[in-house]
């Protein structure tokens, strides 16, 4: 199969989600060209990226200037250039009463230049892959003026599905529901607010983020000789991970417990507000954010952790998570957790099984928790082993890709139109996972 993934920026080195779907169709022989409106981090990259080349089969869309009359003289030399080529294309792309804003503006016109510097033949793709509801925005309109050929399909894993149609509308999505093939949810959390978007629910199936359980090696934990307890949280410094509420849960056990450490990965926005009640707390020498680590630097600050925390909230502007990967991935090396009743977290860690879950933003309720995973050392085996055989039967990467794979061709089978399901696919769903 040729496929195509639409995403917003690549490389980036906390989306490994999309960079393991990626490697995964590789590995079995097919193959993948990324398009991307932005250029990520090319200088400290995940080992795949080198490995498997994938910055030479990665497209551009060139980017649009703020300025209006800066936006329209580039756009009017990308037209005048794109003409030359493929003039068609370019006439399409102009047609306002058909595509409105995206035409007038000329962001079609910048949106088809990657498209129109490659061969047809190359344009011509099995399955076109838009990895976030906001590229399937962008995949749809290009497959509509020809620029790119294939079947649609589009993933919804979270700021897409919550944020985004809270500041566009309920009805933001509704042509593409009509006319894109085929929809994903990374969990059933974001699938059933999908459906009442208005999502057709025979087109829409659960397919979760996986990983690579191999190169997460499980190991229980037991508490260390220098008595000192390990806790860690992994995500970006940003509102919906709730680690403000998590940083003044471990300041209050301090109080209590002077041996705990308490380790930050990730960096975002709200770094320096974390600086200042850190400093304010005064609990500095505990508590520690090292910014963003690569994957081999992360497994090694988990390998040395007791306990994994993710306290995730829902935002002021609507934006919720899915079952979080860091959350897979502390679980498959064998750590007790502490996360939220939030978005798709519950589909994840069974409360009282593999980690304990609280409600959204209480911080009284974390420390309870983190508190008693302190207190009670002996529950971290048997916690680390429930959530290493959860992330093993339902997230495990390799099953998930012979799965999308299974997808992908019965989607090419299919008598799908762009806008109804035929009989033969609602008889034969895929299970979800």
């Amino acid at each position: 199969m040729r496929v195509a993934f639409i995403v917003w920026e690549f490389p980036v080195l906390s989306e490994t989600f999309i960079l393991n779907l990626i490697t995964g169709l590789i590995d079995r022989g097919h193959q993948v060209d990324i398009y991307a409106h932005v250029t990520g981090d090319t200088e400290n990259v995940h080992p795949d990226v080198e490995t498997y080349r994938l910055l030479e089969h990665t497209y551009y869309i060139p980017s649009i200037p703020q300025n209006p009359i800066a936006r329209l003289l580039k756009g009017l030399h990308l037209l005048y250039n794109n003409a030359l080529k493929q003039p068609g294309l370019v006439g399409r792309s102009l047609n306002v009463f058909q595509y409105g804003s995206r035409a007038a503006s000329l962001w079609l016109i910048y949106a088809i230049t990657p498209f129109v510097n490659r061969p047809l033949e190359q344009t011509r793709y099995d399955i076109i892959h838009a990895q976030f509801g906001t590229d399937g925005l962008t995949g749809l309109p290009l497959r509509q003026v020809g620029a790119i050929q294939g079947k649609l399909i589009t993933t919804f894993r979270g700021y897409d599905i919550s944020t985004y149609v809270r500041e566009r509308g309920d009805r933001i999505y509704a042509r593409l529901f009509q006319q894109g093939d085929f929809f994903l949810a990374n969990c059933e959390f974001f699938k059933r607010r999908a459906i009442e978007l208005g999502c057709d629910p025979h087109r829409i199936s659960v397919h979760g983020s996986g990983l690579d359980c191999r190169r997460f090696a499980y190991r229980p934990r037991y508490p260390s000789e220098d008595g000192v307890i390990r806790i860690a949280t992994t995500g970006r410094l940003v509102e919906k991970k709730g680690i403000e509420y998590s940083i003044r849960a471990v300041a209050k056990l301090l109080e209590t417990h002077p041996n705990l450490e308490y380790t930050i990965v990730g960096e975002g926005e709200l770094r320096t507000h974390f600086e200042r009640l850190i400093a304010e707390l005064g609990v500095g020498d505990r508590i520690q954010l090292v910014g963003q680590k690569r994957q081999q630097d992360l497994i090694a600050i988990l390998d040395r952790t007791h306990i994994f925390v993710a306290p995730s909230v829902t935002a002021q502007d609507g934006n919720q998570d899915a079952p979080v990967n860091v959350l897979k991935e502390a679980m498959a090396m064998g750590l007790p957790v502490v996360s939220t009743f939030h978005g798709g977290i519950p589909e994840l860690v069974q409360d009282g099984i593999s980690g304990f879950l609280v409600p959204e933003r209480d911080e009284a309720a974390l420390v309870e928790k983190i508190g008693n995973l302190i207190q009670h050392p002996e529950r971290w085996v048997a916690m680390g082993e429930a959530g290493r055989a959860f992330v093993e039967e339902h997230y495990d990467i390799q099953r998930l890709n012979d799965r999308l794979v299974a997808l992908y061709q019965q989607i090419m089978r299919s008598d799908l139109s762009q806008s109804s399901v035929s009989g033969a696919f609602r008889e034969t769903p895929l299970p979800e996972v």
